[in-house]
């Protein structure tokens, strides 16, 4: 009894020394607004709705998220990969075309990850490089992603 005792209050402690690790999950209709008030809608021909529903698939709406491919990663909210858009030092032969460390999109400071994503976007003339989009998005009707907000 009194070793799980310890260990949980080890576990605790843990979190609370470690705050952020899970990263900063954003609500719905925040992420909403942060798309409109950043120029979303329509740009490259797609909608909010269709961001919104990228972002839902791509990274649940957490800042922190991360996905390993192999000889690759996926970083942030929009899963941008260190192999064409961001460096994170272990990725060999990184294009860094954002030109911008892979760690600085995990971060709750939106501003770095949308320039970035709007950049691929631009690039892609849509949203075709984001494989959640391509096979959860694509082609549905996503209004209940932007619904009441």
């Amino acid at each position: 009894m009194r070793k799980s005792m310890l260990f949980l209050g080890f576990l605790v402690f843990l979190g609370l020394a470690l705050p952020g690790t899970q990263g900063k999950i954003i609500p719905r209709c925040e992420m909403v607004k942060i798309l409109r008030q950043n120029g979303f809608q329509g740009f490259e021909g797609t909608t909010v709705a269709d961001w919104m529903c990228l972002v839902k698939h791509e990274s649940d709406y957490n800042t922190k998220a991360y996905n390993d491919n192999g000889p690759s990663r996926d970083y942030g909210i929009f899963q941008i990969n260190s192999k064409y858009w961001c460096n994170d030092g272990k990725t060999s032969g990184s294009k860094n075309a954002c030109k911008i460390s892979c760690s600085k999109l995990q971060d709750d400071n939106l501003g770095d990850d949308i320039q970035c994503a709007k950049k691929i976007a631009r690039e892609a003339h849509g949203l075709s490089p984001w494989y959640g989009w391509k096979n959860h998005c694509r082609g549905k009707d996503l209004s209940s992603f932007v619904r009441g907000c």
